[in-house]
């Protein structure tokens, strides 16, 4: 028998996808934060090239923008966020619907990064309130590890980099929180 236990909080990440980052980006950030906590990771544009999926709603050049927050993250919240960052998208929308940015959180832990999305798929697990967990890398042998389903732009070496920065982030951040534990539990 399997003795169950809370596992240990995430990392939150946030994907932004976008090719107008001047209308929106410093109102934005501080909504992030407000709710997240502070950005602790902010990578530069990355290009958005391995798709055109969302050219015409978003506009061109899509870049993306990969963000890490202080506060880790229990893992049973990412539907609320995922349904929090929906609610961003469509304030930000513009008459059409059209979204100026498109937004996906996850998590990261030393095994995997899991992003969290509306749409159903063979290897995605439900949540809550409509929302799925979409496994999206696994961590093996050192490095990230693509699945059959992985989506092409996570499977670049440039987007592994900076999960790779995430996931030392949140290794660094584990072992803090535990030896403030010992810290505590020894005075």
């Amino acid at each position: 028998m399997s003795t169950p236990y809370v596992p240990a909080p995430a990392k939150a990440v946030l994907s932004i996808l976008s090719s107008q980052w001047d209308l929106f980006w410093p109102q934005l950030r501080s909504d992030l934060e407000n709710k997240l906590s502070g950005i602790d990771y902010l990578s530069e544009h990355i290009p958005f090239i391995q798709t055109h999926y969302y050219d015409v709603e978003l506009g061109t050049p899509i870049t993306r923008r990969i963000v890490g927050f202080e506060r880790l993250l229990p893992m049973q919240e990412l539907a609320l966020i995922k349904m929090w960052t929906n609610s961003l998208e469509q304030q930000w929308a513009d008459k059409k619907a059209h979204r100026l940015f498109n937004l996906d959180p996850g998590y990261i832990t030393l095994e995997r990064l899991v992003l969290a999305t509306g749409k159903n798929f063979t290897h995605r697990i439900y949540l809550d309130q409509g929302i799925w967990a979409d496994l999206t890398l696994i961590f093996q042998h050192g490095q990230w590890t693509d699945l059959p389903w992985t989506f092409p732009d996570y499977a670049t070496p440039e987007i592994k980099a900076h999960l790779n920065n995430l996931r030392t982030q949140y290794k660094n951040q584990l072992h803090a929180a535990t030896q403030a534990k010992e810290t505590y539990k020894n005075a």
